[in-house]
């Protein structure tokens, strides 16, 4: 699976012609990348393709360079500058195959899918290539399917956390209700032990009904005297003397 595919040299003899010092970086970048010195490797590919005529060894090269580097992004643009340009098939399928490659360890499989695509379009005869595809397809499914089971886990948790929400500001109404009944009953409890502790203390409301009634007697009692009084000036005296 994800079999690289590097220009080694010159790709289609005859096609491009390189200035000498550009083949020269070229091959010295070859060398280090087959010792693994893949960061040498690449800044000798990149003074290749800033000669005139931008070679597409070099750029091909470089891009690989840079994938074993895990510079994957980077890597990317260049297959992506070398396919979208290229005229030749050759090219523009590895150019394709290698940035499907670079996409796919980027776990970007959609769009891995659509670069092996391109490639087999180039090449429809890659094997290589064909079994990337299907790898990437078989590797997208899976991550659809993963994304779903994620979005399902994270809305039971949602929803499972609002429960959870919901029934705490239950609980802290009860224990609410719970304390304010109890503070009511404890205040009536103590309200009933202060009275009973001082049976001849009146409280105010006691008190003004006891004067409001004594005032209502004297009224009574008035009016009886009132009365009595215009009853005895109406008396007349019959007896002589």
């Amino acid at each position: 699976m994800k079999q690289f595919i590097i220009i080694i040299l010159m790709l289609l003899s005859g096609e491009w012609l390189y200035a000498q010092d550009a083949k020269s970086h070229i091959h010295k970048g070859n060398q280090l990348y087959s010792q693994k010195k893949y960061e040498d490797a690449a800044a000798e590919y990149s003074k290749s393709v800033e000669k005139k005529g931008m070679p597409v060894e070099g750029n091909f090269n470089l891009g690989d360079a840079l994938f074993k580097q895990k510079k994957f992004d980077d890597a990317a643009q260049h297959f992506t500058d070398i396919g979208s340009s290229a005229t030749n098939n050759a090219i523009k399928a590895g150019a394709y195959h290698n940035l499907g490659n670079s996409l796919m360890e980027s776990k970007k499989y959609q769009e891995s899918i659509d670069a092996y695509q391109k490639s087999l379009l180039a090449n429809p005869k890659d094997d290589q290539t064909r079994y990337n595809l299907a790898y990437a397809q078989e590797k997208l499914k899976q991550q659809q399917q993963q994304n779903k089971k994620n979005d399902k886990n994270n809305q039971n948790n949602k929803n499972n956390q609002n429960k959870q929400d919901q029934n705490k500001k239950d609980q802290d109404k009860k224990n609410q209700d719970k304390n304010n009944q109890n503070n009511k009953d404890q205040q009536d409890k103590d309200k009933q032990n202060q009275q009973q502790q001082n049976p001849d203390k009146l409280s105010k409301e006691d008190a003004q009904r006891m004067l409001d009634a004594l005032n209502n007697n004297e009224k009574n009692t008035q009016d009886k005297l009132k009365n009595k009084k215009a009853k005895a000036g109406k008396m007349h005296i019959d007896k002589d003397w």
